[in-house]
């Protein structure tokens, strides 16, 4: 079993209006629809996806991988419009209108649509948001880990990796803010091998139970992650940023995260 010859696959949610997978609850369809496409929110998620979270996943040492970015059918023509500039030079990103479901049936469904059907071996399956970033070497380094692991996976249906170093990050027109954060099965930088024929996915499990319904790895890599938090995303339920160290990176850490992560602090300072 090699993991070079696994397909690999992500799923990212853009500001899709689901059923269930939101921390901030909404009673319909429609109040979701009108929280996720506020102009306000809207703009701070595209210049986020833009400084943040698509550096890193076009810069992808290994480029053998799928991303299937998730929107809903409904999403505005000028949001898709922007989306689809984005991605142009991209050509690892698949842009998947949904209708409005409940959030893990959707997935799972979306997931298995772009499964290779005939495949022998696992599928690599990881998760990310809009509004995060991964290493630049994320998902070389998974394979890699897919391999180590391999006597472990061989007869498993589903295994997780994890990778819990990482960075929590504010984006301000003064450049990245960040502190550094050791959290196990956060949701970012984390991945499922899903066995040939079994049709669930990575997204069917709550990201901090993942180690319930199945083995798992946590590994302390060099940081794989940023978590960022801003005023409309739902990464501070449960960690408020006034609770984290952040400091603002200085020249040779903007270089450091500019190898690791692609970001280019001068952007984010044009952007924000």
């Amino acid at each position: 079993m090699n993991a070079q010859d696994m397909e690999v696959i992500g799923i990212l949610r853009f500001s899709y209006p689901a059923l269930g997978g939101f921390q901030i609850l909404h009673d319909t369809v429609q109040d979701r629809r009108d929280f996720l496409y506020a102009p306000a929110r809207m703009e701070e998620r595209f210049r986020t996806f833009e400084a943040l979270t698509l550096p890193g996943l076009k810069a992808q040492t290994d480029p053998n991988f799928k991303l299937l970015i998730v929107i809903g059918d409904c999403l505005p023509d000028l949001y898709q419009d922007r989306l689809f500039a984005l991605l142009e030079d991209f050509p690892q990103a698949i842009v998947v209108p949904w209708p409005a479901q409940k959030h893990r049936p959707a997935m799972r469904e979306i997931m298995n649509q772009y499964r290779n059907p005939e495949a022998t071996l696992p599928c690599i399956q990881f998760r990310h948001d809009d509004d995060d970033a991964l290493a630049v070497n994320f998902v070389e380094t998974l394979r890699q880990t897919v391999n180590d692991c391999a006597a472990l996976i061989a007869d498993k249906p589903l295994f997780g990796i994890d990778f819990s170093n990482g960075y929590s990050v504010r984006l301000t027109p003064n450049g990245l803010e960040a502190a550094h954060t050791v959290l196990p099965y956060y949701g970012v930088a984390l991945a499922v091998t899903v066995a040939p024929g079994f049709r669930q996915s990575i997204m069917n499990f709550a990201h901090h139970k993942l180690m319930k319904h199945m083995p798992t790895v946590s590994l302390n890599n060099p940081p794989m992650f940023l978590r960022s938090h801003g005023a409309y995303n739902d990464s501070h339920v449960g960690t408020p940023p006034d609770h984290l160290d952040f400091k603002l990176l200085n020249e040779k850490q903007e270089r450091r995260f500019k190898r690791r992560f692609a970001i280019d602090s001068d952007y984010v300072r044009s952007l924000f």
